[in-house]
């Protein structure tokens, strides 16, 4: 096993003893007592059956056969979600034909950022993930389970079901993925036509052809953004049936995986291989999502989600583990933002499968940990498949060389040797910088700054030419006790154009870009806030910013004595007032106030 590997698992064992044995300890004291049905009143098992059919009602009190709870993510709006419309009956048929009962135990909020991207409904995404642990753990709380389903795949949801899963570690628990829709405009097409509209050489009907065109079906958005970083992300933590993630919703297949995710369940539960998922998330776990996350050059977001969830395990990661693993995990794949494929063209390359299988041979990954397939990761380096009889799963060996090596390569000859993400840090702060998509001419760029408090003067600051240089554009006040801190996405064509001029362009912010971030260099979650007193907020126009990813470095080039005198710039009245009122953000307050750094996971719960 690689020595990096194994320091970085070793020293966040270590960091997290204390918080990691508590959390154990709370998991065995539940996982120690009878089970639901047996241990309540009366009157409680009466309201937790009155509505199911007189069979199941026997089969739990009499028979004591196992009960799955169903935590749903359904709606239509996200077109990720929308198959899971029909997902409970195909479960409740799976679990009967098994001798199991089924209840649809919560839904959970699950807003679409592409939708909301450069809105004010922006400005709740972040909290959507606390919201959706909590939504979870109300649903968990009914308390009569012997595991659980848990249905969603885009940004937020998977972290905040994760999260609210891990609250109740002693329960066994595997996610159920729909799948991509089916590849339409290329990702780099879309691209284009974005940098054209925001240079007025199309029109919004011709946009809104291309966008129609990209995202156009039912399945998750087909590039490498936070959703389908969610999905590799579970499959190399083992809490997806192997190979589940990107297999297309309609396919004859996914409903195969949905009904083998029901088998996979009832299989670790007390009464068989019992796997609660709070000890199948454990250190090394957490570093084997890393590493996938990292050879995958895998959303940005993540950064801040994977700490809140391993936090929800009693484990305690920072950037820095990110970024150590990161000179040692190789870039084996490139996917849009940092290719030209999609993640249909990922999977048929390989997929999450042979990524992870090059890791495990390469000594990147832990083998020896618990999953739902078992006691190791390697089922997860295999590829599913229907049998020849129709409904049963198997799984094949994939072959020895990629399917595609513009798209996924073996560890031997990867397209980088370090991993896609970077920690930066200076007078500045401490920052992400997501590279693998980011020219190498572009790595360090040194230029003036120019200052925005939120991204529509940057963008109006463009339309008016007032950009047409080399600068560092710096869009502060978007941290999560500011607004939430958004995603900045929209800033993404009009900076592209920018550098696609010659110009060399950085974009420093204590925000959020989307998981689609590319090729402009982009530090992002820059921490203190500005808000909270982070020296963010000590930059003024025309200061010179360096910002170098190759030695790890952000700052502001301005002499030492005059840089500790400066005063910190505040936030307008105006602004505050507008990014804590209209269209539900008066709701989100108190979250506002409470929020940890983003790089302690922007948690809201502590």
């Amino acid at each position: 096993m690689n020595n990096t590997l194994k320091v970085v698992t070793a020293r966040i064992r270590e960091r997290s003893a204390a918080t990691r044995g508590r959390y154990l300890d709370g998991l065995d004291k539940l996982a120690g007592r009878k089970r639901g049905i047996e241990r309540m009143g009366c009157a409680n098992v009466a309201h937790a059956v009155a509505a199911m059919p007189a069979n199941d009602k026997l089969r739990i009190v009499a028979e004591k056969a196992p009960h799955l709870g169903v935590v749903t993510a359904y709606n239509d709006m996200l077109s990720a979600h929308q198959p899971y419309e029909v997902y409970p009956a195909l479960i409740r048929e799976a679990a009967h034909t098994l001798g199991a009962t089924v209840q649809v135990a919560g839904g959970v909020p699950a807003m679409c950022d592409g939708v909301t991207q450069g809105l004010p409904g922006m400005e709740l995404s972040l909290f959507s993930r606390d919201s959706i642990a909590m939504s979870t753990a109300i649903a968990l709380s009914h308390d009569v389970f012997d595991a659980a389903l848990l249905l969603g795949i885009c940004d937020k949801i998977v972290p905040g079901l994760l999260i609210g899963a891990l609250h109740f570690g002693h329960l066994p628990c595997v996610f159920v993925p729909a799948g991509p829709m089916s590849s339409g405009l290329s990702n780099n097409d879309k691209a284009k036509v974005r940098e054209q509209f925001a240079q007025g050489k199309v029109g919004r009907d011709e946009l809104l052809k291309a966008e129609s065109a990209a995202y156009h079906g039912a399945g998750t958005c087909t590039f490498y953004g936070t959703a389908n970083s969610n999905q590799m992300l579970l499959e190399a933590m083992g809490l997806h049936v192997p190979g589940a993630a990107f297999v297309h919703p309609h396919d004859e297949l996914r409903e195969a995986l949905t009904r083998e995710a029901v088998r996979s369940a009832l299989s670790i539960t007390a009464k068989q291989r019992y796997t609660p998922i709070g000890k199948l998330v454990d250190e090394r776990c957490i570093v084997n999502a890393m590493a996938a996350l990292l050879a995958t050059g895998g959303s940005t977001n993540h950064l801040i989600h994977w700490v809140a969830v391993a936090r929800s395990a009693g484990i305690l990661i920072d950037w820095s583990d990110f970024s150590e693993l990161s000179g040692v995990v190789p870039l084996l794949s490139r996917v849009y933002p940092n290719g030209a494929a999609d993640v249909n063209q990922f999977q048929a390359a390989g997929g999450p499968g042979f990524v992870i299988r090059e890791l495990l041979d390469a000594g990147l990954m832990h083998e020896d940990v618990l999953s739902v397939a078992g006691t190791s990761l390697r089922p997860y380096a295999a590829v599913p498949t229907l049998a020849a009889e129709g409904a049963k799963v198997v799984w094949h060996a994939l072959p020895p060389d990629s399917g595609d090596e513009s798209v996924v390569r073996r560890a031997a000859a990867p397209f980088s040797a370090t991993g896609g993400l970077k920690l930066l840090q200076g007078n500045l702060g401490r920052s992400v910088i997501k590279v693998s998509a980011v020219p190498e001419d572009r790595h360090i760029v040194e230029a003036p700054a120019r200052i925005f408090s939120d991204q529509d003067s940057m963008l109006a600051a463009f339309k008016a030419g007032e950009l047409e240089r080399d600068v560092v554009v710096v869009v502060r006040f978007q941290g999560p006790q500011a607004n939430g801190m958004p995603e900045l996405h929209k800033l993404t064509p009009p900076l592209a154009v920018l550098q696609g001029k010659g110009f060399k362009v950085a974009l420093v912010t204590d925000g959020r870009m989307s998981g689609a971030s590319g090729k402009i260099p982009a530090a992002i979650h820059v921490s203190p806030e500005a808000l909270a007193g982070g020296p963010l907020g000590k930059l003024r126009d025309g200061d010179l910013v360096r910002l170098d990813a190759v030695s790890g470095e952000l700052q502001a080039l301005v002499p030492v004595a005059e840089w500790a005198a400066r005063e910190q710039a505040a936030i307008t009245r105006e602004q505050r007032d507008d990014n804590g009122h209209g269209l539900g953000r008066e709701l989100f307050a108190g979250m506002r106030r409470n929020v940890l750094s983003a790089e302690e996971g922007a948690i809201t719960w502590l």
